[in-house]
């Protein structure tokens, strides 16, 4: 199962502009605000969220030449309201969890949801994309469709500034009645009395000299199409060439294996995959079930496991680069530069003693190693009151009830959250956690509105899944020790897993009938070309 990095982006602010503006935006404290900058000179914090506004399935877009001193008016000024940073699987879900609770008419919430981009993505599915197995529509429908029939609120927007109060009642004589205030890269204010974050993460492309540049991440829906596009074009240009399509995949967990038996299937015989990882195995941390299944199927389809090295430096073939030694086997590879492509170098060093530095070339390098958690590191200003504390990652320390520590009105979930499990173990980043925070975290919103005992949160490790082709899955469900699904029957409880965790019942209809009518498709055509066989033969 993939990593899962939920949705948002930094941005940036100058510290002191003005002092005066500052005190109107908020009133309750002229310095009790965090800036969202990656740079350690400057003594802010960094969020990311989105840019329009939805109700009821229409979306609006803010624009961001609208006055920055405009604030958002919730339809009620009663009710208490809640405000999600990050559509993912932690701010989503949320949401929907939210709306499901029973409510007294005066203590229902008024829940806004703000994220950079217009589609929720179920990101376990993007590699279906590379494969054609499902539409775009299916794993990354529109918010506005998805809350269409609830009181949810969506906003598409970015967010520039938070700016906490809740630390006023921590440890302190005064007691906090409000949240805070976010301000968006829009110019919209928007004032809370309960904050969500579950801004994700983002791909670690600035470890390796050339990754940033060169390397494609597989993180997102626009990088999925991305990668989708830049394969398409390899496939057209080696069209009726003897030459081969070299794709290079750097990580061998979850998501490099799944992306390199993905794209294996893809190029069949027209290519070749190396798949790179710094470990003497693949899948280090998944289940033994599900490592040999995917070492059997990327055996089979001649993925070439390159282990035991990390990626030193990739850069482009340069026009006058004639060749290239390659250490494992001494022979001379002729690297010749096309003007028309692009053809990149990787420098391999060993990890291991015994192992020598290896060159690689390829047309193609996937990134799938290391992620960073939007909420960067902070240096904290003069007024220390607000600060969110961090771990060494920049993720927000939270208690076991999800609230982040000295803030008792913000909660944090999946990437955004520094939580561990019973053992003291942190929590991987994956959708399955996210999902199961979003229930804990709706409940104890509910909870903590009606004055009633928070729970903690507890982890519940139901298995592992992984895709490893159009027919070809492995799950190892916990509950049913040293079993693991394999090949057509593991695609099947996958999907089916799948489906059902799909956001709306609506949504799950459709999508539902989507694939069942490709699977009867897919299996007329196969009756069709098996007849065709016997009767040629006969």
């Amino acid at each position: 199962m993939a990593s899962i990095a939920l949705s948002a982006s930094a941005a940036l602010l100058p510290l002191k502009r003005n002092s005066g503006a500052w005190s109107k935006l908020f009133p309750f404290s002229s310095k009790s605000y965090l800036s969202f900058k990656t740079c350690r000179k400057n003594r802010f914090i960094s969020f990311a969220a989105s840019n329009s506004s939805a109700r009821n399935g229409d979306l609006v877009v803010t624009s961001e030449d609208e006055s920055a001193s405009q604030t958002y008016t919730w339809p009620d000024k009663k009710k208490p309201r809640i405000c999600i940073l990050g559509g993912g699987f932690g701010g989503l879900y949320t949401a929907l969890r939210l709306e499901s609770l029973v409510w007294q008419d005066d203590k229902k919430p008024q829940v806004l949801l703000v994220d950079q981009s217009e589609r929720f993505v179920f990101k376990p599915m993007l590699y279906e994309l590379l494969s054609g197995e499902v539409d775009s529509w299916e794993i990354a429908p529109r918010f506005a469709d998805l809350l269409a029939n609830t009181g949810v609120q969506f906003f598409k927007d970015r967010v520039k500034l938070l700016c906490p109060s809740d630390h006023l009642g921590v440890n302190g004589r005064m007691t906090c009645t409000r949240g805070g205030t976010v301000l968006l890269e829009s110019g919209l204010i928007v004032e809370y009395d309960w904050l969500v974050l579950s801004l994700g993460a983002e791909p670690k492309l600035d470890v390796v000299p050339g990754a940033a540049e060169f390397a494609f991440p597989f993180s997102t829906l626009e990088d999925a199409c991305r990668v989708d596009r830049k394969l398409s074009e390899l496939e057209r240009r080696n069209f009726g060439k003897d030459s081969l399509i070299r794709v290079a995949v750097v990580g061998c967990g979850y998501s490099g294996v799944e992306l390199a038996a993905t794209v294996s299937e893809r190029l069949e015989e027209k290519g070749i995959v190396q798949a790179i990882n710094v470990e003497t195995t693949i899948c280090p941390t998944g289940t033994p079930g599900n490592r040999e299944a995917a070492l059997k199927v990327l055996s089979a389809r001649k993925v070439q496991l390159v282990l035991g090295y990390f990626v030193r430096c990739i850069r482009r073939v340069g026009e006058f680069e004639a060749s290239v030694k390659q250490p494992e086997s001494g022979a001379i590879a002729n690297i010749a530069a096309d003007k028309n492509s692009d053809k990149y170098i990787l420098e391999l060093q060993p990890a291991i003693k015994g192992l020598e530095s290896q060159i690689f070339e390829a047309d193609l390098v996937l990134w799938t190693v290391g992620s960073k958690p939007l909420l960067p590191y902070v240096e904290p200003p003069n007024n220390r009151l607000h600060d969110l504390p961090l771990n060494a990652r920049g993720q927000a320390e939270t208690d076991e009830t999800l609230r982040v520590k000295g803030h008792p009105r913000i909660f944090a979930l999946g990437d955004s959250s520094a939580l561990r499990d019973s053992s003291g173990r942190p929590l991987p980043a994956t959708a399955q956690v996210a999902f199961q925070q979003a229930d804990f975290a709706g409940w104890n919103l509910w909870a903590a509105i009606n004055d009633r005992p928070l729970l903690p949160f507890r982890f519940q490790n139901l298995g592992e899944m992984m895709i490893l082709g159009r027919n070809d899955a492995a799950v190892s469900p916990s509950f049913v020790e040293g079993v693991t699904l394999d090949g057509p029957i593991g695609h099947s409880a996958r999907k089916l897993a799948y489906l059902i965790r799909l956001p709306t019942d609506e949504h799950r209809l459709k999508v539902g009938v989507s694939w069942l009518t490709k699977s009867a498709i897919d299996s007329v055509a196969l009756l069709q070309s098996t007849l065709t066989k016997v009767f040629s033969s006969s």
